[in-house]
């Protein structure tokens, strides 16, 4: 889906302000009667931006939320809106394609979801909101190939991590101006951590979220990032959460710290985080949370170069472990049986080339204990061993499967094994945990060396550790996958430049990863 870019491309990479001011001019689709009877509404009601995600062949969400005083939980009065949607070929609305009007509802924070259908595949298109004379920034976005090509390219970011406090959101600025199909985001969208004093920003409010209103407030304020705004208004993304949506190392209903936060607190937080995680996601109406439960395991594909599985590994894990023979405890999941069997009838069925797994927590082994034994981080994949190493038998009979990841706050790609235990095991994938967009600011890069380098004897799967902020992107086409680390000077600056850190392969049939 890559290849030169368009005219219109170039144009809405370097107009964005200009878009905003032509606002006045532009809201013009509807009849002056029609307008003349809308309640004004105040200022700023799409502070928030507007965003796509999960795209189809033939479909796309469109996302905005109303919210003209979005750090005080949004500023709507309390009643429905309507808010008219429309989709065009061009940049300038001159080729309407749908257009419509859906009701922001208070009981979902004034948030807007459009399930837009009939589109054509593998097209870019451009969509804006209106509601009470206010005109919405335009977004960018695009539809998924065609459920039979098999050729063609695939151009996908992946992200994860951006606290607030530890720095700006400066990789986004990069990964715009590579002009991705989608984004891939993989987890800790926000953070619940209480406001710093020491930090590169101060979260809002007073401590941590509890309530539905504190967390709006949390997503709002990482929303008004303007870097994250327009990297959400220039493609679709794809987005799974993982823990510090809610809590720091949740599992299921189980908080961090049970012993300060009771079951029906915790049940009480999870239903607040999950629905301000929907009412600020691009996501099908199929996310609408039911109490402290929210749908975020689906599958989508990409004609057939790739499926994309993209997993929950938070609402149905067993409690971590807390040793190495609880890890190895074969009753464990992570993932619930359900999912289980979903994702390996996924995977088995595939007609796909490229079978990818959005997994929020790293799956290959992390073996801190330098020389004899082992020791592992037990949120992760090694601390479910027996469902982990079940699974890697099961890459051993799929298509070119390579695990997408998040979570650690460093670029950690490797071989998967299809046993760890043993160095001289077949390798049946690859993953790459990408680093952090912010979270722990800028690394101390020589204090990270002294520490990781000794465990690498350790670890003879991983092919490439390093601590910069940034992302990875990915070109996927039906030979390989080319991959790329990149990397700004830093996050401590709203604005910094990006370079490619190293670039990887994988070939298509040769399963893992080498450093080109």
């Amino acid at each position: 889906m890559t290849g030169a870019v368009s005219r219109d491309r170039r144009r809405f990479l370097t107009a964005g302000a200009a878009v905003l001011g032509a606002a006045a001019s532009a809201q013009l689709w509807l009849p002056a009667a029609a307008r003349a009877a809308e309640t004004p509404l105040p200022e700023g009601v799409f502070s928030l931006g507007v965003a796509s995600g999960d795209p189809l062949p033939d479909g796309i969400v469109l996302w905005t939320r109303l919210a003209p005083d979005p750090l005080n939980g949004g500023g709507m009065p309390e009643r429905t809106v309507p808010v008219e949607w429309e989709l065009a070929e061009d940049s300038r609305f001159r080729k309407p394609v749908r257009r419509g009007t859906v009701q922001a509802r208070p009981e979902l924070g004034h948030s807007v979801h459009v399930d837009v259908r009939g589109l054509r595949p593998g097209r870019v298109y451009w969509y804006r909101f209106r509601t009470s004379g206010r005109l919405s920034p335009t977004g960018r976005t695009r539809t998924a190939p065609s459920p039979h090509s098999s050729g063609g390219s695939l151009r996908v970011a992946l992200a994860s991590c951006q606290n607030w406090q530890n720095g700006y959101f400066t990789p986004y600025a990069d990964m715009r101006d590579q002009d991705p199909d989608f984004v891939l985001f993989v987890g800790d969208y926000v953070y619940e951590s209480v406001p710093s004093a020491t930090g590169a920003r101060i979260h809002e409010g007073t401590g941590e979220p509890y309530t539905l209103v504190q967390y709006r407030n949390r997503y709002a304020q990482y929303r008004t990032d303007p870097h994250l705004a327009a990297m959400h208004a220039a493609a679709p993304w794809v987005v799974t959460f993982d823990d510090h949506e809610v809590d720091n190392d949740f599992a299921s209903e189980i908080p961090q710290d049970p012993a300060k936060q009771p079951h029906d607190a915790f049940v009480a937080r999870l239903t607040a985080g999950y629905q301000a995680y929907y009412e600020h996601m691009p996501v099908r109406a199929s996310a609408i949370p039911g109490g402290p439960h929210i749908q975020m395991y689906r599958r989508l594909d990409f004609g057939r170069l790739a499926r994309l599985n993209v997993l929950d590994t938070r609402q149905f894990r067993s409690d971590q472990a807390t040793g190495q023979a609880g890890a190895q405890d074969p009753s464990l999941t992570m993932l619930g049986a359900e999912q289980k069997e979903w994702l390996l009838g996924n995977l088995h069925d595939s007609p796909a080339r490229w079978n990818l797994i959005a997994s929020q927590i790293m799956m290959a082994e992390t073996d801190l204990q330098v020389g004899e034994g082992k020791l592992w981080y037990y949120d992760a994949w090694d601390g479910y061993q027996a469902e982990r190493n079940a699974l890697m038998g099961e890459f051993a009979n799929v298509s070119n499967p390579v695990v997408l990841t998040g979570d650690r706050h460093l670029t950690m790609i490797s071989d998967l094994k299809r046993d760890f235990a043993d160095p001289d095991s077949a390798v049946v994938g690859a993953e790459f945990v990408g680093t952090s967009i912010s979270s722990g600011g800028d690394s101390d890069l020589d204090a990270f060396h002294r520490d990781w380098d000794p465990r690498l004897p350790d670890n003879p799967h991983w092919k490439l550790v390093d601590a910069h902020r940034g992302y990875h992107l990915f070109d996927i086409r039906r030979d390989g996958i080319d991959a790329q680390v990149r990397v700004p000077e830093t996050v401590l600056k709203p604005e910094a430049a990006s370079s490619v850190l190293a670039r990887l392969r994988v070939e298509a049939g040769e399963p893992g990863v080498r450093l080109v």
